[in-house]
């Protein structure tokens, strides 16, 4: 491991705009889904896979969160209410509930808040509260089982606490690495363990760490390069936690995003500038680890991280 990543890794030195939460140390298998209200799971279900949450009835939750793809949708940029691409990549609704903030720039806490962003931005779902609520209201269905589920049956808090509740049944379990930390080591052949074991040796575990493998601080992008300057055609997204707090220390820097089912939602980063895992993993070493590895030691790392793919509905994503 290099100076910086032991550094990074004892959390005795935090670049600037790595606001983190509390360091979980050694990876951990996830967690069991939280045994949540079934009346209410199953209304966020419905709720996730109806285009009335948009302005113009065109798009769903799982129009840019196919279950069945990762929980995301393979373009760079998601197509929003108006047929435009918006600002940034499309992140994995998997194993959201894990992250200690949602959205790139983590501009909020919780599952809850991000469907109140995602319901009235206009570049998204471009409606307002007020219409959605009527329009649940107004289904007889979701009336009885508003009412069934919730006192005060349909309100904006509920359809967002719906939502967010399903959400949080999201978790990919069992990935053969997930298994490996369990205890069964012999899951992984041998240069899946060397991959492990190089991802360890060269850092990435510094930011890609605890339950997620990720998720869990804020970094910037280009710790060591200037990554923006080499892609070219900087747009104001670019500009990350900047555009929220007006800091000079957050300019370019995002959440770091979990490495689960990572070989399954390609194209990778905030632009989706990468459509290779091998693409993204040439980056992460130029530009945060600045470090020119061997060939042989970025294939093994790709071989490991194709083991952190988990399952949904008992099936491999």
């Amino acid at each position: 491991m290099n100076a910086l990543a032991l550094l990074l890794c004892s959390g005795l030195l935090l670049i600037p705009g790595a606001e983190a939460a509390p360091l979980e140390g050694p990876l951990t298998p996830l967690p069991a889904a939280p045994v949540l209200d079934g009346k209410r799971v199953d209304l966020g279900r419905r709720l996730f896979n109806d285009p009335r949450l948009s302005a113009n009835n065109s798009l769903s939750c799982a129009s840019c969160h196919h279950l069945d793809q990762g929980g995301a949708d393979n373009l760079p940029h998601s197509l929003g209410v108006d047929g435009k691409p918006v600002a940034l990549n499309t992140p994995s609704v998997f194993n959201a509930s894990l992250n200690f903030r949602q959205f790139w720039d983590g501009r909020v806490d919780t599952l809850e808040d991000q469907v109140h962003s995602v319901v009235q931005s206009p570049a998204e779902m471009g409606n307002d509260w007020q219409t959605v609520v009527q329009r649940i209201a107004a289904d007889p269905d979701y009336r009885q089982a508003f009412a069934d589920a919730y006192p005060d049956a349909v309100t904006q808090a509920n359809i967002q606490g719906a939502l967010a509740d399903y959400e949080r049944t999201l978790l990919s379990a069992n990935s053969r690495f997930d298994q490996y930390l369990a205890g069964n080591t012999e899951i992984l052949d041998i240069e899946e363990k060397y991959g492990y074991q190089r991802f360890q040796d060269y850092g990435c575990i510094a930011c890609h760490q605890g339950v997620n493998i990720g998720g869990n601080m804020f970094q910037k992008f280009g710790v060591l390069g200037d990554y923006f300057a080499a892609r070219g055609n900087p747009t104001e997204a670019d500009l990350g936690r900047f555009n929220i707090t007006g800091e000079e220390d957050d300019r370019h820097v995002f959440k770091v995003p979990s490495l689960r089912n990572v070989a399954v939602t390609a194209p990778y980063f905030h632009d989706g500038s990468q459509a290779t895992l091998e693409g993204a993993v040439a980056v992460m070493f130029k530009y945060q680890l600045g470090r020119t590895p061997s060939e042989e030691d970025k294939r093994l790392i790709v071989k490991f991280l194709k083991t952190l793919t988990g399952e949904w509905e008992g099936k491999p994503l």
